[in-house]
């Protein structure tokens, strides 16, 4: 007696069709996160400018590179946009990086990832995204061992202005991608964002800078951070809906704690992993709120790297 199976729904069908974007997504942010963690190595041998002036710089030429965008044709106005698409990405790293020197990397990544979140709660124009941003700061609250006045000042602080950093940079983002072809655009910013830090670089750590290992040790930050991400999020976002995405990449807190624990041996406390709890599912609820409350549809912007990453996004 033989069976035949029904074929599968139209669910099961885009269930399967997402099951490989979803999975690049991921692991750009496992990628985005570790390359932080890696990057904390290189803080001993040059330093934060230089390990920020290191991942720009070798970053910018992989992607100059592999792009080679063209330089013609273009106003006052689209190499404006260009220059503010670059000090977003060198403050968003510079800020970022000052931060994890002085705070566990879960604890920075969860602060900054408020930027983006406020900016989805701005663009959500409900009562119910307000309520999400309200979750992520009783999250915010619980961060520190004994709460938030706990930790390192500065590094508190400078971690929320990658935060500031990293929602301008999807602004940016998504208007240089509409004026530029391609990655053209990311080409060229991380380019200027490495040419705004290479004096920075240079001065805090002068020739430590050619050091092989340090060299080698920048060359797999900025493919962890910027090269391979960006490649596979460029990837999934062809198949995969923009607000799902970016829920999927409000997991960056968690996975940067979980990068810290692994690479630093930094531990959190079960009210530390609640906070990061919070402010991820705020993060997600209130992206989705905001993609929810849109009437027309948006290009879908250049997607972010703190860091979360970090820019991303980190």
């Amino acid at each position: 007696m033989t069976t035949s199976r029904a074929p599968a729904g139209p669910a099961a069908a885009t269930g399967v069709a997402y099951a490989g974007p979803v999975g690049l997504v991921l692991g750009a942010a496992l990628s985005v996160q570790f390359g932080a963690a890696v990057a904390a190595w290189l803080f001993v041998r040059v330093g934060v400018a230089g390990a920020v002036t290191l991942r720009l710089g070798l970053a910018a030429v992989a992607l100059l590179v592999v792009c080679r965008p063209g330089l013609r044709g273009y106003g006052r106005r689209d190499w404006l946009l260009v220059a503010g698409f670059g000090v977003s990405l060198a403050g968003m790293n510079t800020l970022l990086y000052t931060a994890i020197s002085r705070i566990p990397l879960g604890v920075a990544v969860t602060l900054e990832v408020l930027g983006p979140l406020v900016l989805s709660v701005v663009a959500g124009r409900r009562l119910s995204s307000w309520l999400w941003a309200l979750l992520a700061l009783a999250g915010v609250a619980l961060l520190g061992e004994g709460g938030l006045t706990a930790l390192d000042p500065l590094g508190v602080g400078c971690a929320l202005g990658a935060g500031v950093c990293w929602a301008a940079y999807i602004l940016l983002s998504a208007r240089t991608g509409a004026r530029f072809p391609k990655v053209d655009g990311l080409a060229l910013a991380m380019a200027a964002a490495a040419l705004l830090t290479l004096p920075l670089g240079i001065g805090a750590t002068g020739s430590a800078l050619l050091d092989p290992v340090a060299l080698g040790l920048g060359a797999v930050v900025a493919g962890l951070s910027s090269v391979l991400p960006y490649t596979l999020e460029l990837r999934a976002l062809r198949r995969l809906p923009t607000p799902t995405f970016a829920v999927l990449m409000s997991l960056g807190p968690a996975i940067a704690a979980l990068a810290g624990y692994l690479v630093l041996g930094q531990r959190f406390s079960l009210v530390q992993v609640l906070a990061v709890g919070l402010v991820v599912t705020a993060s997600a609820a209130a992206v989705r709120t905001a993609a929810r409350g849109r009437t027309t549809p948006r290009t879908p912007p250049t997607p972010p790297r703190r860091p979360r990453s970090a820019a991303g996004r980190s």
